[in-house]
């Protein structure tokens, strides 16, 4: 699965280089310039990414690694909606 991931990132950085569109003034949708369509739509994609990104290729030991960090130095990590002090 990460290596479908970065090939989706590798594609999504091929694509955000649209020179062939720099030049076309078509209008999407009647006022909208086609390459800041093509960009909403870039970044959407990259958004979606980013999304799976930190949902299938974020390394679930990390989280473990900094609580027993914490724990061995004696501190803690706030509850969700707590203060720190």
């Amino acid at each position: 699965m990460k290596h479908l991931l970065w090939m989706l990132l590798a594609a999504l950085v091929v694509m955000h280089q649209d020179y062939w569109q720099w030049d076309d003034a078509t209008l999407v949708a009647g006022w909208l310039p086609q390459s800041l369509a093509y960009h909403a739509g870039i970044s959407l994609a990259a958004a979606a990414l980013w999304g799976m990104m930190l949902r299938y290729g974020w390394p679930h030991d990390v989280d473990e690694a900094a609580a027993e960090v914490d724990a061995a130095n004696g501190s803690r990590r706030p509850e969700a909606g707590e203060r720190r002090a």
